[in-house]
């Protein structure tokens, strides 16, 4: 059997970097040989590092309990054991931005859960079913710092799971004004209801950040690649707004779309459940085998009952139908810190991988 990565978790204590470990326990290709966090928490074992902060509904996974935490600024020294690493380190944006770069110039990739390298111009932000050829701007990338092996990837932001994965599957009829409002879960912002009591039976009308991301990342995600960047998407519009809700995991859309091509709802319900692209056709380790499942209840996609659909990896669609006001309206739900954050990270680092950019270090 080919000998597994060494994957190194920057930001491991997290709740997005205990999300990576835990997906990552009996990875067939890749493995967690280091975990790197914050200076307080060098030099203990990740078991004492996390202490009684570990919000995964699974127990932490035995491999890494010993795993001594380094410090996450000794780049140098975190680079020269891994073969490539995740990102979700709690920094300012601008910290972020250099650690990353930091990081893939000592020749090791960098696959980003943050949001400091989005609009990076030649830093790729993928969807692995969606748009797998913008990998090609890795080779921008190495140009401009100077590499051979080393860059960083990014995956969007994880409220745009629920409903770009849509505009992407009917494509064909010309999706070209939207309103997507979210309902967000709690963990979107790394918290349990054990953190943040003021949540139970309550809904905050702002998230920070999140209606101008909701609104613009889809169009760089459904963007062409041209002349070595991306050329946005044109001749769409979003506009959003962004709730948090009494949730812990799931992020649920409630969209009304016009198309320029009058599709019906038999067409655009055969889109979704057809759709498929990389992910599926590599049969890459963590790709769902449907992307897009639809739901014929009038009471469903529920969180409930649909968030873990495909092992969370899996976007959940119903209630579509015609509109008064536009054409179709329906409602999109996805596990917000599985696809939408850490579980979409692997997959990204599984299709780069088998794309050939991430590979052993010699």
């Amino acid at each position: 059997m080919e000998k597994k990565l060494r994957v190194g978790i920057l930001g491991g204590t997290g709740m997005v970097g205990q999300r990576f470990i835990s997906l990552l326990e009996n990875h067939p290709w890749f493995e967690v040989t280091t975990i790197a966090a914050s200076p307080r928490s060098a030099g203990k074992t990740y078991e004492e590092a996390v202490g009684g902060r570990w919000k995964m509904d699974t127990p932490m996974p035995e491999a890494v309990k010993k795993i001594v935490v380094k410090d996450v600024t000794e780049v140098e020294k975190v680079a020269s054991e891994v073969d490539f690493c995740f990102s979700a380190v709690d920094m300012t944006k601008e910290e972020i931005k250099a650690i990353e770069e930091a990081y893939a110039k000592t020749e090791t990739p960098v696959v980003s859960n943050n949001s400091a390298h989005r609009w990076t111009k030649d830093v790729p932000m993928i969807v692995p079913e969606i748009n797998a050829d913008h990998a090609e701007l890795i080779e921008t990338q190495k140009k401009r710092l100077g590499t051979k092996r080393g860059f960083i990837a990014v995956k969007p932001n994880c409220s745009i799971q629920s409903y770009t994965p849509c505009l992407w599957a009917w494509s064909e009829f010309e999706p070209y004004e939207v309103v997507a409002s979210t309902y967000q879960a709690i963990s979107g912002a790394g918290k349990t209801f054990k953190d943040w009591p003021e949540m139970v039976e309550n809904i905050i009308p702002y998230i920070g950040g999140e209606e101008e991301k909701s609104e613009k990342e889809p169009l760089r995600v459904l963007g062409t690649l041209k002349d070595g960047e991306i050329e946005l998407k044109k001749d769409l519009l979003i506009t959003s707004q962004c709730i948090r809700v009494p949730v812990l995991n799931g992020h649920t859309a409630s969209v009304f779309v016009k198309f320029r091509k009058k599709p019906t709802k038999e067409q655009l319900i055969e889109k979704l459940v057809t759709a498929k692209g990389a992910p599926q056709e590599l049969s890459l380790p963590s790709a769902p085998k449907q992307f897009i499942q639809y739901l014929t209840e009038d009471n469903r996609p529920q969180v409930k009952l649909d968030v873990d659909y495909e092992k969370g990896m899996g976007v959940s669609i119903g209630r579509l139908r015609e509109d008064s006001v536009y054409d179709f309206k329906f409602v999109g739900l996805s596990h917000n810190t599985v696809r939408g954050a850490a579980g979409g990270a692997v997959l990204c680092a599984e299709l780069l991988k088998a794309k050939g950019y991430i590979t052993a270090k010699a």
